[in-house]
C-alpha cells in the first residue's frame, strides 16, 4: 500500500467504514480487504447488487463520455478503481479501438482478474494495468483527455483528495465521470430499495461468494454516501466546471460529469 506522508495527520480524525466508525488512516487496509475476498466474483458481485442493471448503467455512462473514435493521436483516458476493466474495455469497444486506457486500481487481486481478461479479449494493446491509490495517483499533471471511476469513490477514505487528484492528471478540456450508487428519488420505491439492500444483498452475496461481510459494507457504504447535490457540490467545489449529474433507475445509482476548464 502506498505511504501516505500526511497519515501522521490522520491522528484521532475517524471517517465511516459502511456504518461504522474507524480511524481515517486504517479504512483503507479494510476496503482493501473487501475487494481482495471478491476480486474473482467481483462483476457477478456487482449483478447480485444492482440486479444486473450495472452494466446497462456503465453503458450508459460510456455513451456520455462519447469518446472519439479516430484523431491525430490515441484519446487517452484513466479508469481509476476499475480493476477489472469493465469499463476500460466498453471504453476502447466504443472508441473503435482509438482509444488508450490506464486501469489504476490500489487492489492488486482486481487487477490480475482485469489483466487476464484484457488478454483474453484481445485488448491488451489499449489497456494498461497499473496499481495505484485514487489519493495520490502515480501519474503527472495534466496526461489524460477523461479521468472515469464507477462504483469506487464512495470507498475511497478522502474523496475530496481523490477529486482533487482527478483535476491534476486531466488535461485542460479534460473530462470528470463518477458513476455511483445513489439516493431513489421517488417516495416509497426509496424505502423498498433501502429494504432491498440492507436485507437480501448481504445474506445473497454469502450464497454466491461464501461470504456475507463485503456485501454488509457495500450497501452500507452505499447509504453513507452524500446525495446527487451534495456530491455534485464536492466536484464544483474541486475545480471542475460544467457539473451536471443524471439519475440511472430512479436515483438507485447517478452518473456525474464535470471539465476542467
Amino acid at each position: 500500500m502506498a505511504h501516505h506522508p500526511e497519515a501522521a495527520s490522520d491522528a484521532g480524525q475517524s471517517t465511516h467504514f459502511g456504518f461504522r466508525d474507524v480511524p481515517l488512516g486504517e479504512k483503507q487496509t479494510l476496503v482493501d480487504d473487501v475487494f481482495h475476498k471478491v476480486a474473482d466474483r467481483y462483476d457477478l458481485m456487482n449483478d447480485v447488487m444492482s440486479a444486473g442493471l450495472h452494466r446497462l448503467w456503465k453503458d450508459a455512462m460510456v455513451a456520455w463520455l462519447s469518446p472519439p473514435r479516430g484523431g491525430r493521436r490515441p484519446y487517452v483516458t484513466i479508469d481509476v478503481a476499475g480493476g477489472t476493466g469493465d469499463v476500460a474495455s466498453r471504453i476502447v469497444d466504443r472508441s473503435g479501438g482509438h482509444a488508450k486506457v490506464t486501469v489504476c486500481d490500489i487492489n492488486g487481486s482486481m487487477l490480475r482478474v482485469g489483466a487476464d481478461r484484457a488478454v483474453k479479449r484481445g485488448l491488451d494493446k489499449n489497456l494498461t494495468f497499473v496499481q495505484g491509490n485514487a489519493e495520490e495517483l502515480p501519474f503527472e499533471a495534466n496526461s489524460f483527455d477523461a479521468y472515469t471511476i464507477a462504483f469506487g469513490i464512495r470507498n475511497v477514505p478522502r474523496i475530496d483528495k481523490a477529486i482533487g487528484e482527478a483535476l491534476r492528471v486531466l488535461r485542460p478540456g479534460g473530462r470528470f465521470m463518477v458513476l455511483e450508487f445513489s439516493r431513489v428519488d421517488i417516495p416509497v420505491l426509496d424505502k423498498i430499495y433501502d429494504a432491498y439492500s440492507l436485507n437480501v444483498i448481504p445474506p445473497m452475496g454469502g450464497m454466491i461468494a461464501g461470504d456475507a461481510e463485503p456485501y454488509q459494507y457495500l450497501v452500507e457504504s452505499i447509504r453513507k454516501f452524500p446525495h446527487q447535490e451534495r456530491f455534485a457540490k464536492m466536484i464544483r467545489d474541486g475545480g471542475f466546471a460544467r457539473v451536471e449529474y443524471r439519475n440511472l433507475t430512479a436515483g438507485v445509482a447517478a452518473i456525474h460529469s464535470g471539465w476542467k476548464i
